[in-house]
């Protein structure tokens, strides 16, 4: 397994374990989704990050061994900007619940 998708798989067992965790955790549904909201932010940013590191890679890939790897990096790139645009609408729905 490559890098980059060690790590788009911890990063998506991580949000969804922490999303679990706030939904079943006894607390105030105001507060839930303020916690909720923090978490998404927080691994929003770092999908974007992620996103712009493969980015910049992809940019300094000459050698022909690396040419070869360019699939798994846009495939990677690809489920991560899935994942940020699952993050959105997840945020989306708590704001418009939350108002």
């Amino acid at each position: 397994m490559s890098k980059s998708s060690s790590f788009l798989a911890f990063i998506s067992g991580a949000a969804v374990g922490a999303v679990l965790g706030v939904l079943y955790a006894p607390d105030k549904g105001s507060n839930t989704r303020d916690k909720l909201l923090y978490m998404l932010n927080k691994y929003k940013a770092e999908l974007q990050e992620m996103i712009n590191e493969i980015m910049e890679g992809e940019a300094e890939n000459y050698s022909e061994a690396k040419q070869e790897g360019k699939k798994v990096i846009t495939d990677a790139r690809e489920k991560a900007e899935k994942l940020l645009e699952d993050v959105d609408d997840l945020i989306g729905q708590i704001k418009s619940k939350k108002k």
